[in-house]
């Protein structure tokens, strides 16, 4: 049996010895019921009491596994640093209702003095658990118990149908349910971006246009009222997170790449004068499943159609079976359709079709063939040089790719480095690689009608003969400038050659700064001016 060090009793002892009597126990507390909680998912809480005040001077959780060590931890915690208002003190008497924990403890303090004796109950903490039990069993659970497996179900069934792959937040389905005091609701898919995935159903088309102004403000004028306008809003929501969101710590909010098995549903209500909670009562269960059934059946039904560069008009009637625990009715008729119209006023809100112009008025030799869908927006890019021992180093990597019989000269390689998350930095290589790899890097002034500035357009160039943005810098930037000189340098150093590396790393202590760890693949390539690459050159 473990015993205290020496040193620990005499300190112990020294404390002063209060004419009480304690009462310890260890017991399992088990979360609320939930058909979707891990059963495993408890823990046992360790309760110390001084009997003769009725304060509870010690308190902790520990996992069932432990041994009866963890009671003794929380008893010197209890008698060195108790909780308020107690202070710090030994009993004469400890009483227990476990002969297994009373023998164990004789042995452990029997220098102490203290006296452990066992009762059959004890009266303190059987009334604290009493109270601990009456308040997991009031909790209000997250869905009604009767439908939180039918709409755990549902929702995973959005997420497999990938609904953000074709629609955008502003291309509105209304659903037309005329029940539970709602005529429709208005749909907006999430996730286009890749930032938020979920679906938002507005109980009327203000609150959504209301939200939407609110959020274009915020972007124009750093409007700090957003938050205000995000709890103004009137609206049901299925939203989706990773189980784990501290389990991926590049990238955390990348769902997409995650297993289905890491992927966390959560449904609610946003209401002026509720709030968010994430809490749906039986109505709002109903409603929200009858909106998922019938929104999963009409992108099933019409996603061709919504694939379509143009939002087009569709409509159509669903029998929706209701489920049996709502014995009021057994179906109902939902119709579901487009709204073009508002789709269409929603982009002029946001300026899309003053965004479609100015892309007109741009010059179409280039643009029609440039693609910016490589790097992502959030991605850190720089200009910089790979000394040649790193570069023999990632020669030995898994991606790296040789551009010819290149011949060390100068400081090292110039490089261009694209520095995203893990999943990012993968999507970026695979990309490159379906495209036959890459084959050039070139740097390509243009000028912006909108603001008459002179844009200088990092492009890579793959064998298929695609052009990829991966960056756009002010012409006159000094820091771009002076940076670009130093590489087109180094680049006739090599005789035309330069690489590509492609790092991760983006949000941990190397951002900005990726080390050899980082570095995912080595694209070796050659340096091509706008000539070469046939594109118009601007005086």
């Amino acid at each position: 049996m473990t015993s205290f060090n020496r040193s620990t009793s005499r300190r112990l002892q020294k404390l002063t010895q209060i004419p009480s009597v304690w009462e310890g126990d260890r017991r399992p507390l088990s979360p609320p019921q939930n058909p979707f909680a891990d059963p495993e998912a408890k823990g046992d809480c360790i309760l110390w009491v001084d009997a003769s005040e009725g304060i509870v001077r010690g308190m902790d959780m520990v996992d069932p596994s432990l041994g009866p060590e963890a009671i003794v931890r929380t008893l010197m915690q209890a008698i060195e640093h108790p909780q308020n208002p107690a202070k710090p003190g030994r009993p004469q008497r400890i009483v227990v209702r476990d002969r297994e924990i009373q023998f164990y403890l004789r042995g452990v303090l029997q220098d102490l003095d203290i006296a452990i004796d066992y009762v059959p109950e004890l009266p303190i903490i059987d009334e604290l658990f009493r109270s601990f039990a009456e308040v997991i069993d009031s909790q209000i659970p997250d869905l009604p118990p009767k439908y939180a497996k039918l709409l755990h179900e549902k929702a995973f069934e959005v997420w497999q149908s990938t609904p953000w792959k074709y629609l955008e937040e502003q291309q509105i389905l209304s659903i037309e349910i005329n029940q539970w005091d709602v005529e429709k609701l208005y749909a907006s898919v999430m996730g286009m971006l890749g930032i938020e995935y979920g679906i938002l159903f507005y109980r009327s088309e203000d609150s959504l246009k209301r939200f939407r102004a609110a959020v274009l403000a915020d972007e124009d004028e750093i409007n700090q009222d957003l938050e205000e306008a995000f709890l103004k809003q009137d609206c049901l929501f299925l939203t989706f997170d990773s189980v784990n969101d501290d389990e991926d710590d590049d990238d955390p909010g990348n769902l997409a790449e995650m297993p289905l098995s890491e992927i966390q549903p959560t449904f609610g209500n946003i209401h002026p004068l509720e709030g968010l909670r994430s809490v749906l009562y039986e109505e709002e269960a109903l409603l929200t499943f009858v909106a998922v059934e019938s929104l999963l059946r009409f992108l099933r039904d019409h996603h061709r159609q919504l694939y379509e560069e143009d939002f087009l008009t569709l409509s159509q009637r669903y029998r929706i079976s209701l489920p049996e625990a709502d014995k009021n009715r057994k179906s109902l008729t939902v119709t579901v359709s487009t709204m073009p119209e508002l789709t269409a006023e929603l982009e002029e809100m946001a300026g899309f079709d003053l965004e479609d112009e100015d892309e007109d008025d741009e010059d179409d030799s280039i643009f029609e063939a440039l693609r910016d869908d490589l790097i992502p927006e959030d991605a850190f890019m720089s200009l910089g040089v790979l000394p040649w021992e790193t570069l023999n180093y990632l020669r030995q990597g898994p991606n790296y790719q040789a551009a010819g019989e290149l011949e060390p000269a100068g400081d090292g390689l110039p490089v261009i480095v694209i520095q995203t998350s893990r999943p990012k930095a993968k999507g970026i290589i695979e990309n490159i690689q379906e495209a036959g790899g890459l084959n050039a890097i070139c740097f390509h002034t243009v000028n912006d009608p909108v603001d008459d500035n002179l844009y200088d357009l990092g492009l890579l160039q793959t064998h298929n003969h695609e052009l990829f943005l991966f960056g756009q810098f002010l012409d006159n930037d000094p820091v771009h400038t002076e940076a670009k000189k130093k590489w087109h340098q180094r680049c006739q150093n090599t005789k035309g050659y330069c690489g590509l590396i492609i790092a991760k790393g983006l949000t941990g202590a190397s951002r900005g700064n990726p080390q050899l760890r980082d570095m995912m693949a080595l694209l070796e390539a050659h340096v091509l001016s706008s000539e070469e690459l046939n594109l118009e050159t601007v005086d």
